[in-house]
């Protein structure tokens, strides 16, 4: 499948669609109250926002970052390179994608070290096509973490998944022989995109790899998946508010920061 179809729209979930709803909603509850006799009663408790808390589990990894701990243990710049495609931005507000979400979180655990990102889009690449760009951004940017995601444009091309698993193993090698710490980020989840797409064998020979050469894997399909079973987000709506964008990234930034983190092996201590 090309990008282009039915495919890419689907996977375009958090493009920023707006819709009325809750301007529909604010109208009915204005019209409802000044028709309603206006009697003094007890506010009712607020709903808390959704937490999408993550589960344990799908956090953990055997992966290190020994080049991102060194940089924190001596206080030297932390520079992450994010390598991404259209799901690592969002089109309204780059300052609302989670690789900003992320650099905000990491600087609010580490006000001490100094941190920089950039954010290198790769839109429409398979991994292997992504592998010829890989080393020059790393020569160009001099990441101490490069963050990539990948496998959805494999995956809607239906690239040979041992081709895939090669690919994607040839560009952790070459990032680590050229200095850098890597982790990977695999498909988003997207319950209308199951029947168009089949993710399972992208997943698979990603965590194929990241045991291989261990390097973590962030695995943002089982966390959105986990986060639409739990009722943090309706993923399968076409229904969404203007805010859930910004939402999912805020979350996936906060996880992804705790991750990086953790894969580090940094002491709590040295959180702010």
């Amino acid at each position: 499948m090309r990008p282009g179809s039915g495919a890419v729209l689907a996977l375009s979930l958090f493009a920023g669609l707006a819709v009325g709803a809750a301007a529909l909603a604010q109208d009915a509850s204005r019209d409802a109250s000044q028709a309603a006799p206006q009697v003094p009663s007890q506010a009712a408790p607020q709903t808390p926002p959704q937490a999408c808390e993550v589960p344990a589990y799908l956090l953990s990894t055997d992966g290190l970052l020994p080049r991102v701990a060194e940089a924190v243990k001596n206080g030297r710049p932390l520079n992450i390179l994010v390598v991404g495609s259209r799901s690592s931005t969002i089109a309204s507000s780059a300052d609302s994608a989670y690789p900003a979400k992320l650099l905000a979180a990491l600087k609010q655990k580490l006000p001490s070290v100094p941190i920089e990102m950039s954010v290198e889009l790769q839109g429409g690449k398979t991994a292997e096509e992504t592998d010829a760009i890989l080393i020059k951004l790393v020569e160009a940017k001099r990441p101490t973490l490069v963050i990539w995601q990948t496998g959805t444009v494999d995956a809607m091309r239906s690239v040979d998944p041992d081709d895939f698993r090669g690919a994607v193993g040839d560009g952790v090698v070459a990032l680590q022989k050229a200095g850098a710490d890597v982790v990977l980020i695999n498909l988003q989840y997207s319950p209308r995109t199951e029947t168009m797409i089949s993710a399972p064998p992208y997943l698979d020979n990603m965590r194929v790899v990241a045991q291989q050469y261990s390097v973590p894997l962030f695995d943002r399909f089982g966390i959105m998946r986990h986060w639409n079973d739990a009722g943090d987000f309706d993923l399968f709506s076409t229904f969404h508010g203007p805010d859930m964008a910004k939402r999912v990234h805020a979350c996936l930034g906060r996880a992804l920061s705790k991750f990086v983190f953790d894969a580090a092996r940094l002491d709590p201590a040295q959180q702010n």
